[in-house]
């Protein structure tokens, strides 16, 4: 296999060097690339995202005042609780690139956090969802991997890692 990555994303989206593609419609808008979706957009509902996607993090030293002040301003409070709900699950679930795990949460109305967890097979014949409500991030995200582990989901993930 040759990874999209490592031969340049751009140069093969503009070759159409490939049979299929899935690409994030937030990055080809910042390439400038918005009139080259040529398909459909998907819908959370075909395809639930990877973990923090469409999230900016930036990380800087905790005593750099003047940064932190700086970035205060471009920091998105209901962003980051998603993305923190979405993280936890993540953790908890012991997930990673080799597992087969989405997540999605959004602000919904009174401000209460809705969030989707799924873990599948590999082969897409088991499929684990559950969305909860909530105010705290990180009990939703615990409050989710519980239920799915309860199903059997933590099963898929403990066999992947053990084949690594």
């Amino acid at each position: 296999r040759d990874p999209l990555w490592s031969r340049g994303l751009g140069d093969v989206y503009k070759r159409q060097d490939y049979d299929a593609i899935i690409l994030a419609a937030a990055g080809l808008k910042r390439m400038g690339w918005s009139d080259n979706i040529v398909t459909t957009y998907l819908d959370r509902d075909i395809l639930l995202p990877a973990i923090g996607q469409g999230a900016l993090g930036i990380e800087c030293r905790s005593d750099d005042k003047e940064l932190l002040d700086l970035l205060s301003k471009v920091h998105n409070h209901d962003v980051a609780q998603c993305v923190t709900a979405e993280r936890t699950f993540l953790s908890e679930m012991d997930g990673s690139c080799q597992v087969p795990i989405g997540g999605y949460a959004t602000i919904a109305q009174d401000n209460q956090i809705e969030f989707t967890g799924l873990i599948m097979s590999p082969d897409g014949k088991e499929r684990y969802e559950h969305t909860a409500l909530g105010t705290d991030p990180v009990k939703l995200g615990i409050e989710v991997s519980q239920v799915l582990k309860k199903q059997g989901a933590y099963d898929i993930i403990k066999k992947l890692n053990e084949e690594e």
